[in-house]
């Protein structure tokens, strides 16, 4: 594995801050009010169990296989076909994961700001973006990271005070009136689809200067990560009340709703900036991923020669995936959260239990 980049433990905390927040800023509150309905905010709390799991998992991986990403420890854990068809399969995945946040983003642009634009033309500028940085290399990521990620911050935090001023507690109210059910079935969303998505760390830990420090830097990271999503929540039920539910952007309403209240005008554009800026570093990240994991299965010796023609490829995979965007809706509601749990926690922890396993009935694994 290539080695020359690397990054530090301040630029892999915001690059998982960012991965995850830049897709849930703006949908999670409704897809989460349609099951948990008032209760919504109860559930990002059982929903940070997943994120726990991910990082004890994938940091002790990386501690046993230092220097290795999960495609290559995969085949030392698992033997090497089963290790090259797991690899494979992640290589689906994050294709897979490519092509939805492209057309999610594009749906997004297209919606809100220009309608009559054609979305290939969003898809393939998002693409291309990302196709320069991710051929720079890691470091570059991590670096735009860094200083776009205080910018998304500068943006946020004051909308999070004027939406406090319009906020009224009697809409969460009452509190568990059905249960603690609709709590964890609320809750499935956030772990699932998100919260888990700290499995990245499978690939970046190799590229961090001090690996050692992942672990303190991964739950620092987290835990931003569900105060941010439990104040959105929150936040966004206690304007919207029932009506979160009903609307994929229920973040970008409340904002519309402040602008319109009080006296600040077109502040959707400050969510449209949150959310390209946010995109920009998941789709690098995740386009890193896959070249990188297509490299080392197919044993190429730089990941960059492949990174336009992926590029390429996820585009027309953009096109391909879903006809509209009520599919879409249906996709990162009722597919993407079962499916998250398996391929980003339930296969790694598989991996950690098969290797302690293997070692404590004393074979070498190397």
């Amino acid at each position: 594995m290539q080695k020359i980049e690397k990054i530090t433990e301040n630029q892999l905390g915001l690059v998982l801050f960012t991965f995850i927040i830049s897709t849930i800023i703006l949908t999670l509150p409704g897809l989460m009010v349609m099951f948990a309905k008032q209760d919504a905010w109860l559930s990002v709390i059982p929903s940070i169990s997943t994120g726990l799991l991910s990082i004890w998992v994938m940091t002790a991986l990386a501690n046993r296989y230092p220097g290795l990403t999960i495609i290559q420890y995969s085949s030392k854990i698992l033997g090497k076909w089963l290790g090259t068809l797991l690899g494979l399969y992640y290589i689906y995945f994050w294709f897979i994961s490519i092509s939805v946040m492209t057309i999610q983003h594009t749906v997004f642009i297209n919606t809100l700001l220009l309608p009559n634009s054609p979305s290939l033309v969003g898809s393939l500028t998002m693409l291309l973006l990302c196709s320069v940085v991710v051929y720079t290399g890691i470091e570059v990521i991590g670096r735009c990271t860094e200083f776009h990620t205080p910018l998304y911050l500068v943006f946020v935090i004051p909308l999070f005070l004027l939406m406090i001023a319009e906020a009224d507690p009697n809409q969460i109210k009452p509190i568990l009136s059905e249960g603690i059910q609709p709590v964890l079935q609320g809750a499935v969303i956030p772990s699932g689809a998100f919260m888990n998505q700290m499995f990245i760390l499978g690939w970046l830990i190799p590229y961090l200067n001090h690996p050692e420090k992942a672990r303190k830097v991964s739950l620092i990271a987290l835990l931003g990560i569900s105060v941010f999503v439990f104040t959105i929540v929150l936040l966004t039920i206690m304007i919207l009340g029932p009506l979160t539910g009903k609307l994929n952007y229920s973040f970008l309403s409340v904002i519309q709703y402040i602008g319109v209240q009080g006296s600040f005008e077109r502040l959707e554009a400050i969510a449209v900036s949150m959310w390209v800026m946010g995109y920009f570093t998941k789709v690098s990240v995740s386009l890193f991923i896959l070249c990188l994991s297509i490299s080392q299965i197919f044993g190429l010796r730089n990941y960059r020669e492949i990174v336009y023609p992926t590029a390429l490829l996820s585009l027309i995979g953009s096109v391909w995936v879903f006809k509209n965007s009520a599919e879409l809706q249906s996709y990162l509601a009722f597919i993407y959260p079962s499916s998250g749990i398996l391929t980003q926690s339930l296969i790694p922890l598989l991996l950690l239990m098969v290797d302690t396993i293997k070692r404590r009935m004393g074979y070498s694994l190397h």
